[in-house]
């Protein structure tokens, strides 16, 4: 270094010189080596506006985690795209997981003997699907025809839904109290206990329907007010299921909601 300090200016000014010139071709020729990526191997992460699988896949995550807000019918589109889910496996099996989630809940606690434990279901694609109504109605791609959906209704041929009929009958054998808790309005009484009958559920200790005092209430007010009528008779919810956020959310919930898939329609 001794040596560097006795040389003349101009021969200083000259290793200076090569020694940066030096340090900017490592620099460049390293900084190439850990950055530089072929184009082949980028991922391409913008959705193809023709991918409509893709994309109704992506439409139906934002509706079950309520991220869609509102919304009157699926996008014309999706139709194939929830026709296919709601005919094929992947339905039954969503329903199959948040079955299986509710087991387990439940097998963390004792039911009390007092007969105070209690499980919510919402009915309408929770206990029964209406898979067979949407079918003729666009898999919820038309504005909602209540006149046509209380034709159905009164046929009482609902199938059920297996995975929500397994998880009842645990809960009901466990020893739990089990409401029923549905938009359905109360002139429809005769026809849903039918339907369920028909469907393999019995046992319930009490189905609620909309009254005529109900009528016009958001689903999100008339649930709640019916749960915090049970709480106040002194029953403990743990458990409530239902496919709309309105049957979960609100006042009065229970210890845990469970939200089964929808892709065909929203309730506010």
């Amino acid at each position: 270094m001794g040596d560097f300090w006795k040389m003349g200016s101009a021969t200083k000014l000259l290793l200076l010189s090569i020694t940066l010139h030096f340090l900017i071709l490592i620099s460049h020729a390293f900084a190439q080596s850990i950055i530089q990526i072929s184009p082949h191997k980028i991922p391409n992460r913008k959705i193809r506006v023709d991918d409509d699988g893709l994309y109704c896949d992506s439409w139906r995550f934002s509706v079950e985690t309520n991220d869609a807000g509102i919304w009157s019918y699926i996008p014309s589109r999706c139709v194939k795209f929830v026709q296919d889910y709601m005919t094929g496996d992947r339905y039954s099996s969503d329903s199959d997981v948040v079955s299986g989630f509710c087991l387990d809940f439940i097998k963390t606690f004792n039911v009390s003997s007092d007969g105070k434990d209690a499980w919510v279901f919402d009915i309408d694609e929770t206990l029964l699907t209406n898979v067979p109504y949407y079918e003729a109605h666009g898999f919820g791609s038309e504005i909602f025809d209540e006149k046509s959906f209380d034709d159905w209704v009164d046929l009482a041929e609902a199938p059920a839904l297996p995975a929500s009929l397994n998880l009842y009958n645990e809960l009901k054998q466990l020893g739990f109290k089990i409401f029923l808790l549905t938009g359905r309005s109360e002139f429809q009484r005769n026809a849903t206990v039918k339907n369920l009958l028909f469907s393999g559920y019995s046992g319930w200790e009490k189905l609620i329907l909309r009254s005529h005092l109900d009528q016009g209430k958001l689903a999100t007010v008339y649930k709640s007010e019916k749960r915090l009528e049970l709480v106040n008779e002194g029953y403990r919810i743990h458990g409530s299921s239902g496919d709309q956020w309105s049957d979960l959310q609100g006042f009065a919930v229970a210890e845990r909601s469970f939200k089964l898939p929808n892709p065909m329609y929203y309730i506010a």
